[in-house]
């Protein structure tokens, strides 16, 4: 009887611990409100990109920033310019300010009805488009232009997201293996036939053990998949979790710290 009252006591601790970090979440999101500015990205073929940016202040123009990209999830897409904002990006912001870091953080708003990539989430796996879909060409396009026009650093541009921003941020390291530093990849899925490609860029994948939206498998699939190629993936699957893995991972500072360390 003992051992079901402390197994009972552990799941109430873990639920307390998922509503303080959906609460912690809506109070970053209103605070990533008000420190990233609003922003339209136009491409020369007439085609529109809504996205925020943050910027912490020290940039350097000799030596470049750090400059991550996150992409959002499903239920972040439409065109208020606001919504990318509701989970997490806000704790990357923080953390660059509670370090001292300099940095540039953008994320780009999926306009409602598309997707970064052109793939259900719930199947148990895809072969990566041949061509990136209109939302993720658009986001390639605003990287480069951010890249050309601000101080980045070269060496340290990273890119991350969770959900279907998980999937993004597979696909867009899979079409550009060499032009990031590191990636994390948050309860999302990937071409496992691509992983090749991936075998030298450090990547850190995180995912729930019980997510029902994207199966945890794609997760463990593209870290095998990874591996076989020689490549040295971090894998953390956190026990108890559903489809909101990324409330552990954006507040976890050892994660977000081994992010800021890679450089190429």
């Amino acid at each position: 009887m003992l051992e079901g009252m402390n197994r009972n006591f552990f799941r109430l601790l873990v639920m307390w611990a998922a509503a303080l970090a959906a609460f912690l979440s809506g109070a970053s999101a209103v605070e990533a409100q008000e420190d990233f500015e609003a922003k339209t990205f136009e491409s020369k073929d007439g085609g529109k990109l809504l996205y925020r940016e943050f910027a912490s202040p020290g940039e350097d123009s000799e030596t470049g920033v750090p400059l991550v990209i996150f992409f959002h999830g499903a239920g972040e897409r439409g065109s208020d310019n606001t919504a990318q904002l509701k989970h997490s990006v806000g704790d990357i912001a923080a953390y660059l300010e509670s370090s001292g870091q300099a940095g540039i953080v953008v994320a780009p708003q999926c306009p409602e009805g598309k997707q970064w990539v052109d793939t259900p989430w719930g199947d148990w796996s895809h072969t990566m488009p041949l061509d990136p879909s209109e939302s993720m060409r658009l986001a390639i396009e605003l990287i480069d232009s951010i890249v050309a026009t601000r101080p980045v650093d070269p060496k340290r541009i990273y890119v991350t997201g969770l959900s279907m921003g998980g999937f993004a941020t597979w696909d867009i390291v899979q079409r550009r293996p060499l032009f990031f530093a590191a990636a994390i990849p948050v309860c999302g899925g990937g071409d496992t036939a691509e992983a090749r490609k991936l075998s030298g860029l450090p990547i850190w994948v995180t995912h729930g053990d019980r997510d029902t939206v994207v199966q945890t498998q794609r997760s463990r699939d593209m870290v095998a998949a990874l591996r076989e190629a020689g490549g040295r993936p971090i894998y953390t699957e956190f026990e108890d979790t559903g489809h909101n893995a990324w409330a552990p991972t954006y507040s976890n500072r050892a994660i977000l710290d081994w992010l800021f360390s890679q450089s190429k």
